[in-house]
């Protein structure tokens, strides 16, 4: 479809359908409008080219904070928030990306190399998931993709992780038939954020963004994850997902991530294993008094949390599937207050003036509801289950402290990775 013939179909609510599934809770013209001006864009900056329309999800992660890292479970879910793109295959090696609010990428990725992109940024991205495609069977082209996202910087519902997903969605579209599995395409991201961008991330935000819906994901072997599909809306038990960014400075943070997954695999190696995932944890605590004048303390108590996260991941995906609320909730809280004291990502150590995370928490607690850190921590955003009455009293009194528009109410959206045509989402 030309982008001219999009624009007049959303226009007429050819779309409607397919927007409604996408964004159930969304004010439907307000979505049309935000499509519809993302392709005037695309048509000002490249033409009325014949382009596709993709919608790629935020997620949250529901438990196991930092174990993907270490070939752990997690337990996540896609959100109704999104990166959508408007994009053109192109007859050459040139990929060009024009996302709002940012400059534009001009990437060749005919021969694609991590010593030629500039680290941390969005083209490194591009070229190495194009590297990734072309080291593994896939193939890859140019396409031109004007895009635009809703998924904040620094949310914690990984904005980074959706923009590789969508990069490497469209590869799989316009290359590879869209045949291209959702774990391929997040082991693509991951490829892309470790080798090239610069960043030791794990798998799970990409295999979140790519599968869609609440999934239990198990990285025993890291090639090859299990998963399952979980059926689950909060909405159902009286409750709305709330998720509060804090307004953390993210500035110089890589260190404070990185330590995370290094002190992790420290233990491990110490324990002739490469992940704690391969570890005993009995013989791991018969070591502890050895192990800690070598690592030290913060790594001893990281290794504490890893073990307990892992089984406890398991424990809420079996409260969900037997559909046991209250053991869910206080398998979050568990979750939370060992993420505090055990892993401690909830704030710095560096500036231990700024605990907005630490602050949200005290805040949600005293009001009742079930909280945790969200995503990597030390800055950022925090996780609440509110009563679905009380919602706008939270918000208010989250808002009056981090400012209007901290507190976002989100849903579990079942799609993943997706092509957006009138008539179906095409995962």
């Amino acid at each position: 479809m030309q982008v001219s013939g999009l624009i007049k179909a959303i226009n007429e609510g050819a779309f409607d359908k397919s927007i409604a599934s996408l964004y159930p809770e969304k004010d439907i013209l307000n979505r049309r409008e935000r499509i519809i001006t993302l392709a005037n864009n695309f048509s000002e900056l490249y033409g009325d080219m014949e382009v596709t329309l993709f919608s790629v999800p935020g997620r949250t992660e529901l438990s196991g904070n930092h174990t993907d890292h270490n070939n752990g479970r997690v337990l996540a879910a896609s959100v109704d928030i999104d990166i959508i793109a408007i994009a053109a295959k192109v007859d050459s090696n040139e990929v060009r990306i024009k996302s709002v609010g940012y400059r534009e990428d001009n990437v060749d990725i005919s021969s694609p190399s991590p010593e030629n992109v500039r680290k941390g940024s969005s083209s490194a991205i591009i070229a190495g998931i194009a590297d990734y495609f072309n080291k593994n069977g896939y193939a890859s082209g140019g396409f031109y993709a004007y895009t635009t996202s809703d998924v904040m910087t620094g949310s914690g519902l990984s904005s980074s992780a959706a923009f590789e997903v969508m990069c490497a969605r469209i590869f799989s579209e316009f290359y590879n038939g869209g045949r291209v599995s959702a774990m391929e395409l997040a082991k693509a991201g991951k490829y892309a954020e470790n080798e090239y961008f610069g960043k030791p991330c794990g798998l799970m935000d990409q295999a979140a963004c790519a599968s869609g819906g609440c999934l239990w994901m198990d990285f025993e072997n890291s090639l090859d994850p299990k998963t399952e599909k979980i059926d689950f809306d909060i909405t159902k038990y009286g409750y709305s997902l709330c998720i509060v960014n804090t307004g953390g400075n993210h500035a110089d943070l890589t260190d404070d991530y990185a330590s995370v997954p290094a002190e992790m695999h420290s233990i491990a190696a110490l324990m002739g294993k490469q992940t704690l995932r391969a570890c005993d944890e009995d013989d791991f605590m018969g070591r502890i008094s050895y192990m800690r004048s070598i690592v030290g303390d913060r790594a001893i108590m990281r290794a504490m949390h890893y073990f307990a996260e892992n089984r406890r991941v398991d424990k809420q995906k079996a409260a969900l599937v037997s559909g046991n609320i209250d053991e869910y909730f206080a398998l979050v809280k568990q979750s939370g207050d060992s993420s505090f004291k055990f892993l401690q990502n909830v704030y710095t150590n560096r500036n231990v003036e700024e605990q907005g995370i630490s602050l949200a928490l005290a805040i949600t607690e005293r009001f009742g509801a079930t909280c945790r850190v969200h995503g990597g921590g030390f800055a950022g955003t925090i996780q609440a289950y509110v009563k679905n009455d009380e919602v706008a009293a939270y918000k208010s009194a989250i808002e009056a402290v981090f400012g209007e528009g901290a507190c976002n109410v989100y849903t579990i959206r079942p799609y993943g990775a997706a092509v957006v045509t009138e008539n179906e989402i095409k995962g």
